[in-house]
């Protein structure tokens, strides 16, 4: 079986002085690696056979037999690192919190520790006959949040 530490500095030696990083990598028992890579800018085909060749180089399919599947880790699937949160400020995302609420805002802000939220909100303002819309801007930990996700308007 291939050594996922081992695949994993290949892999990162492959990326760097990249804009690319790693988000995912998993290895079966059965020898099948799935690379997910992402980037601070767009991701090309020919990125991800470079990482392909750089894994094909380094692991020979003769000692031993592996599947290996290298590609951009999809806009609709969940933020998972703080690098994919501070790429992402700016963008409207949807947050499922880890007691159920479910948010819609603008990513104001990413850190290494969390990042805010901007929503907005219907709320009665002293002096006022109506309830107006008012932007509210609400910290996160990573570690409170169930998944972030892109909101892909067309």
């Amino acid at each position: 079986m291939i050594d996922k530490t081992e695949l994993e500095k290949v892999i990162n030696k492959a990326l760097e002085g990249s804009k690319m990083f790693l988000v995912t990598l998993k290895v079966s028992k059965d020898n099948i690696i799935d690379v997910a890579l992402d980037s601070d800018e767009d991701i090309t085909i020919d990125d991800c056979v470079a990482v392909n060749d750089a894994v094909l180089n380094a692991f020979d399919r003769d000692d031993e037999d592996y599947e290996l599947t290298v590609g951009s880790y999809g806009i609709t699937s969940p933020l998972l690192l703080p690098r994919q949160y501070r790429k992402n400020v700016g963008y409207e995302v949807e947050v499922l919190t880890g007691d159920g609420r479910k948010l819609k805002g603008v990513l104001a802000d990413a850190d290494d520790e969390g990042f805010v939220l901007t929503t907005t909100v219907k709320k009665k303002l002293e002096g006022k006959k109506r309830p107006e819309l008012v932007e509210e801007q609400e910290r996160f930990n990573y570690s409170d949040i169930k998944y972030t996700k892109n909101i892909i308007k067309v």
